[in-house]
């Protein structure tokens, strides 16, 4: 029987609007419990999160555990071996960062794609079991994101978006922030050039048909992101709001 997590991918493949959360935890357990909440993906952060390929396995695994949600990866570099090694591990589908030309776009697509299409070396260690061992099913049946979130990547979107093999373009918001010349994220002094840089990306997936992702803080945030037109959207981090659920208590018992 296929995995529910296999059905997310042909939805989001499909025009469907996703809502995932985001992983920088190496703690599969808590991993498990969010991705039974019912969120449509889990991403697990092997660029910024504090865990290493152990922790990317494990976690992949409590997500599939959860028999429902589709588990991703952030992985650290645009590089062959790492993306590789997220796919072999069981990612569903893998987040690109940094991608700065269509040249950086198509050697992110050769890396995530078996010969024929890429230089995917054979190994499929776990995905074998849940993604599948048949190359050319494997390739059709996982998400590959790239990053916009630099001033190279922001001038060059359209020929990004335009890289066959590209399914979709995600914004991390904080970098594109810096990328427009803000001092810090959500700089009030850039907030006009990070409201248009983010309508420049959105446009662009939109026009070449490719899904357009966008990380937010909270769950309105994400509401408004779904309205805007965003059609892969993910809420926070679980490192965040094991701070604020802590303060939160912390602030009413101290009244």
């Amino acid at each position: 029987m296929p995995h529910p997590a296999a059905d997310v991918i042909r939805r989001a493949q499909a025009g469907e609007t996703l809502i995932g959360y985001w992983s920088v935890l190496d703690s599969p357990v808590s991993t498990e419990r969010v991705a039974m909440t019912g969120y449509d993906y889990v991403a697990i952060d092997g660029q910024h999160g504090l865990l290493g390929y152990s922790g990317i396995l494990q976690g992949l695994m409590a997500i599939d555990a959860a028999h429902g949600p589709a588990g991703l990866v952030r992985v650290e570099a645009n590089d062959d071996a790492v993306i590789g090694q997220a796919l072999d591990a069981g990612a569903r589908g893998v987040i690109v960062p940094l991608v700065s030309t269509a040249d950086d776009a198509r050697r992110a697509v050769r890396a995530a794609r078996y010969p024929g299409a890429g230089i995917r070396s054979y190994g499929p260690m776990r995905s074998g079991l849940r993604v599948g061992p048949v190359p050319g099913d494997s390739d059709a049946a996982i998400l590959l994101l790239v990053m916009i979130e630099t001033p190279e990547g922001l001038e060059n979107v359209e020929e990004i978006c335009a890289v066959d093999g590209v399914d979709g373009v995600y914004i991390g918001p904080s970098d594109l922030m810096l990328a427009v010349g803000g001092a810090f994220p959500g700089d009030p002094d850039r907030a006009a050039e990070h409201t248009a840089a983010i309508a420049r990306v959105l446009a662009a997936a939109q026009a070449a048909g490719v899904i357009p992702g966008i990380h937010t803080p909270d769950g309105a945030t994400a509401r408004a992101r779904r309205e805007q037109g965003f059609r892969f959207i993910t809420i926070a981090s679980d490192l965040t709001h094991l701070e604020q659920a802590a303060r939160s208590h912390l602030e009413q018992a101290r009244g």
